[in-house]
């Protein structure tokens, strides 16, 4: 089997079963500390690691398929009661599941025969595995009387998935002749029991060295043993070790020179009716790069509609119009199915939290209790990764910084269980993802002290709003940690989460209450392609405003400006906001207001207006990348082609407020 077709699709589906498997694994390691091992939580964490057995079998990732097969094997005993478990098991599984995750990632590029799991896959076992011997169950197979040849056949020790290996023999023995009968039965070669040793009476006119070879082919057969057609007890030889190759290598060197080089069914027919064609019911993997070219495409699509739409408009024909109407109906149905594709839930992303919650927690000596909200929240897919890591350095900030140790959490009146929330929720064309703990809340006086004595406030500011921390804090380099720790003390972990955001057109708020805990506030917009946006124009430029921070626009009208300490405000329903101009932010001269506009923008609790020339109307844009020139105005985070073919910069409104 050419295994390049399917790498994706494994390394996909892997790291699938990898979240689950951490998700089963936190659940045990809590039920094992209160009422003792979960029956659901062991069976979820055997179901994924027994898949990911499989996959890694058909693939021939050997180091996946022996640390997968010794977690299974651990997990097997335990749910027959055959072995307890402990808390030095669960934390072996934990260190399973670490060298599980890189095995994975390193088998997809040729690095995986450089891991070396037999150490770990011994302590899994607590033993060597041995193999089956005379005195084992499968001493005598007995089969009823009947003709044809008499199989025998031993399959390697360790083979991973022996039922399905199994299955793959009879099918070519199906391919000779016919089966008459065989022990244990074919249904039974699945059973948990199964192990490793069956026989059958094969019906077929093919000489026994056909029979063999064709066998053999099946892979990780370590012995077959042709009896006489006719008969009906067949012992087990004296010693099985005589009918096994020195190595299970040696095995499969044979299984390999013997199989055809184009199987054209085994392995990957197995693959593809168990991997692919049970998610085609309803489901289909694509290759994301395929989406963000259709996404292109339709970014294409809407500038050309633009340009229909304006020389219709010049044409009047009645006729012409109703084609443009129905053709820019179907191009917004079309963006709507794309963009619809590219959408995921953010559990998708979430459900890796709870194990780096867990594992920095343990590190830092502290109790945490996790809780996901906002799970089926969607968002575009290639967002929803780039905005992984600074949510994970958030979490780890929370847990380092803010939730405090369980003595002091006690000494303070709170439980010792500290509390971390992740929650996402949509307003407006807005995602909000919000990173909230109950912990001590940031250290106001140490921030202001810091910040002074490296000259970024004023030596006599006595405190500092939430605001302003966040800009302090987010300086690179900028750290109030006593020292260097695996989680913090660098200076690199907030100025990272806000340089990544602000790069996907978001924004970032801080509010911190003194010994009740801290939030961290990202909002998104749902995707980066296209975006609806209020178009402006000063003086003969063009420019975006996203529609996500627009919240009304109104005629700008001498009576509700007015100045406060030398700036100009704007008095709108008794609320008083700061006025702003676009022309002063772009660099143009200023003019005379009376027949401007204003623009009231909002991000998180902050208002302004702005002032501009000429509303244009409303737009989605196609977003395109923006390199801003050296030394230039640091407020845009993008640019769009118009329907005439000129071009307009996207304001990053967070920057001007």
């Amino acid at each position: 089997m050419d295994s390049a077709r399917y790498r994706e699709l494994f390394l996909t589906e892997a790291r699938d079963h990898l979240v689950a498997i951490n998700q089963a694994l936190i659940a045990l390691e809590h039920t094992q500390s209160t009422t003792g091992p979960g029956r659901d939580s062991v069976d979820a964490l055997f179901r994924a690691v027994h898949t990911v057995k499989g996959m890694s079998g058909v693939m021939g990732y050997d180091a996946v398929g022996s640390l997968s097969h010794a977690m299974e094997s651990l997990l097997s005993r335990v749910r027959t009661g055959a072995e307890p478990l402990d808390d030095t098991q669960v934390g072996l599984l934990f260190d399973a599941a670490d060298a599980l995750e890189q095995a994975i990632e390193a088998s997809t590029d040729a690095r995986e025969s450089a891991l070396d799991v037999t150490s770990l896959v011994e302590r899994l076992q607590g033993r060597r595995e041995m193999v089956p011997r005379s005195g084992d169950a499968t001493r005598a197979i007995v089969i009823p009387d009947g003709t044809g040849v008499g199989v025998h056949v031993v399959l390697e020790p360790g083979t991973i998935l022996p039922g399905a290996r199994a299955l793959l023999v009879v099918a070519r023995a199906k391919s000779l002749g016919t089966i008459t009968a065989s022990v244990p039965d074919e249904g039974a070669l699945l059973g948990d029991d199964f192990v490793g040793a069956f026989a059958f009476r094969l019906e077929t006119a093919a000489d026994d060295a056909t029979i063999v070879a064709t066998l053999r082919a099946a892979g990780s057969v370590a012995s077959v043993r042709l009896l006489p057609r006719a008969g009906r007890d067949w012992p087990q030889p004296a010693s099985l070790d005589a009918a096994v190759p020195e190595s299970p290598a040696a095995a499969r060197r044979i299984a390999t020179a013997t199989a055809p080089r184009d199987v054209g069914g085994g392995f990957e027919a197995a693959w593809e009716s168990e991997v692919l064609k049970a998610p085609l019911q309803r489901y289909v993997r694509i290759d994301l790069r395929r989406l963000d070219h259709l996404m292109a495409l339709v970014g294409e699509l809407l500038i050309v509609r633009g340009r229909l739409v304006q020389r219709a408009a010049a044409l009047h024909d009645p006729a012409l119009d109703e084609a443009v109407a129905e053709a820019s109906r179907l191009v917004g149905e079309l963006q709507d199915g794309v963009l619809g594709g590219r959408m995921v839930p953010v559990w998708q992303v979430f459900d890796r939290f709870p194990r780096v919650v867990r594992d920095a927690a343990r590190s830092l000596g502290k109790e945490v209790n996790f809780v996901i909200e906002g799970r089926e929240i969607e968002l575009d897919r290639s967002l929803l990764e780039q905005v992984a890591d600074p949510l994970v350095h958030l979490l780890r900030n929370a847990i380092d910084h803010g939730i405090e140790s369980p003595e002091v959490r006690a000494a303070t009146g709170k439980p010792p269980v500290g509390r971390l929330t992740v929650s996402a929720t949509r307003e407006r064309s807005a995602v909000v993802i919000r990173v909230s703990d109950d912990g001590a809340g940031v250290d106001r006086a140490r921030v202001l002290t810091k910040a002074q004595s490296l000259g970024l406030v004023d030596a006599e500011r006595e405190e500092l709003e939430d605001d302003e921390i966040l800009r302090v804090i987010s300086r690179a380099g900028f750290s109030t940690a006593d020292r260097v720790t695996e989680l913090s003390g660098r200076g690199v972990g907030i100025d990272a989460v806000l340089s990544r955001v602000r790069s996907l057109g978001g924004t970032v708020e801080l509010r911190s209450r003194d010994g009740q805990g801290t939030s961290f506030s990202l909002r998104l917009p749902v995707t980066l392609a296209v975006i609806p946006a209020l178009m402006a124009r000063v003086g003969d430029e063009s420019y975006a405003l996203p529609l996500t921070h627009v919240t009304e626009t109104l005629q700008l009208s001498r009576g509700c400006v007015r100045t406060v300490r030398g700036r100009e405000v704007i008095v709108i329903r008794e609320a008083v906001l700061p006025l702003l101009q676009l022309r002063e932010v772009v660099g143009l001269p200023s003019r005379e207001t009376s027949a401007s506009h204003v623009v009231l923008l909002e991000v998180s609790d902050r208002r302004a207006g702005l002032v501009v020339d000429q509303l244009l109307g409303r737009e989605e844009i196609v977003v395109k990348p923006f390199d801003a020139v050296r030394g230039g105005a640091t407020c845009f985070n993008g640019a769009t082609i118009m329907g005439d073919g000129s071009a307009a910069l996207i304001l990053e409104v967070s920057s001007l407020l």
